[in-house]
């Protein structure tokens, strides 16, 4: 007979205490962080040891991440640890490469650049606003005629079509395998970013990428190595549109092809820290059933690139439940009998672990009339909606300090997503109602 795995007493959505309150009067231990003084209104986040934010790939959806560091600027949360894949890890650039009172100005500097065609000239901002303020319809015949202009003509500061073309059969180069020449975006960002304060140690910094020879999943990180711009040029490197980029005589393409999210990178990094991390999602674990070929063709994109998060997000949640019991379990246990056996309780203790993680998720919804070229459609009027989108989704997250508590349940893990938060609080109702009527 199979016997089933115990669960741990919290899953899914889980709530810190409400009772208690966070201490924002401890004294942090020390290489503790602490958020800054305020620019706005500062959510007092206790001593998490690192504050982090973790970003997805996804194109042209990537403006909302921006938006939520926006959000968390204007509340003054200081970050310590900055991860990302894909699109994220551009974002991580312009974020890591700047100073603080400059970071929000070069995000706009770089999405305004991207979002503009190589060739001809776009329409004026305010006539692009004002047709895609119309309705649904007119915003997904624009959203068309954007991503069939990246395919033809690529994006300004970002990538062009390759001439001639990549060969098809005939051996060519391995920097020349793809459709397009992404050779203007390390222009781009050796312009918008100091890649001296990058590895300064100011903030952790890791992107992912794939090595492309080996098939391995690599994540560059500055306490190991000096990163460039090829090192986040090749964790946005999606194959076929991208060629792979060279590093140290290796070839690596985007790591979304292997892990969309820098999660468990975060999470698992040594030696374990109490962390508040914001993760930022651009695809939807959620949506309807598909009823025609373009709904099927974007669901499979949401579906792919979300999965890895929900799963790593449960594993680690068991595997520090697991931790946690291990710590309650020696502390039970007398320290004669502890070592009588050291060699085996020493392997235990480095087993056990107290610290605790509270995962802030930031999902991006999507919009009714975004089709499976959501992706690759930076039409400027959309970026801004997607930017717009990511400031309102923490602006909401943390107007509940209690998000931000230090998770004191048994398993130290805790994750909070405000729209299914939202969406669970508005079916209560209707789940009362139901048992009344079956009584």
């Amino acid at each position: 007979m199979i016997q089933k795995r115990p669960t741990p007493p919290l899953s899914g959505t889980q709530q810190a205490d409400p009772t208690t309150p966070p201490d924002a009067a401890a004294t942090p231990r020390p290489g503790a962080h602490t958020a800054v003084a305020p620019l706005n209104a500062d959510p007092a986040l206790p001593p998490y040891e690192t504050v982090a934010l973790v970003l997805q790939g996804g194109g042209a959806l990537g403006a909302y991440q921006a938006g939520v560091y926006q959000g968390l600027h204007e509340a003054g949360i200081q970050l310590t640890c900055l991860s990302g894949i894909s699109i994220g890890a551009l974002n991580i650039a312009i974020i890591a490469g700047n100073p603080p009172e400059k970071r929000i100005a070069r995000l706009k500097e770089f999405w305004e650049t991207i979002c503009q065609p190589n060739v001809g000239v776009a329409l004026h901002p305010f006539v692009e606003q004002s047709l895609f303020n119309l309705n649904d319809l007119v915003r997904q015949s624009m959203s068309a005629w954007h991503a069939a202009s990246a395919m033809m003509n690529g994006q300004k500061g970002f990538f062009t079509p390759r001439f001639p073309p990549a060969p098809q059969i005939t051996p060519g180069t391995p920097g020349n395998a793809s459709y397009y020449d992404t050779s203007a975006l390390k222009t781009t960002l050796e312009s918008l970013c100091d890649f001296d304060r990058i590895n300064s140690g100011e903030h952790d910094v890791s992107v992912g990428a794939v090595n492309v020879r080996t098939g391995n999943f690599v994540y560059f990180e500055n306490t190991k190595i000096r990163l460039r711009a090829e090192h986040f040029m090749a964790s946005g490197a999606l194959p076929p549109a991208f060629a792979p980029v060279e590093i140290d005589g290796d070839y690596y393409w985007d790591g979304g092809l292997v892990s969309n999210t820098p999660l468990a990178h975060v999470l698992e990094s040594r030696p374990m820290r109490d962390t508040l991390a914001f993760q930022v999602d651009l695809w939807s674990a959620r949506g309807g059933v598909p009823t025609n070929m373009s709904e099927v063709s974007d669901r499979i994109k949401d579906i792919q690139y979300s999965s890895r998060t929900r799963l790593v997000t449960e594993q680690l949640r068991w595997s520090q439940y697991l931790r946690h019991t291990l710590m309650s379990m020696l502390e039970d246990i007398p320290a004669e009998v502890r070592d009588s056996k050291k060699a085996y309780y020493r392997l235990v203790e480095d087993l056990a672990c107290s610290k605790r993680y509270n995962v802030i998720h930031l999902i991006y919804r999507n919009k009714p009339y975004e089709q499976h070229y959501k992706d690759y459609q930076f039409g400027l009027a959309a970026m801004r909606e997607h930017w717009e989108g990511g400031q309102e989704d923490i602006r909401s997250t943390l107007q509940e300090p209690d998000r931000l508590a230090m998770p004191k349940d048994v398993s130290g893990f805790v994750t909070h997503d405000v729209h299914r938060e939202e969406l669970e609080l508005r079916m209560q109702p209707r789940t009362r109602h139901a048992r009344t009527r079956k009584a």
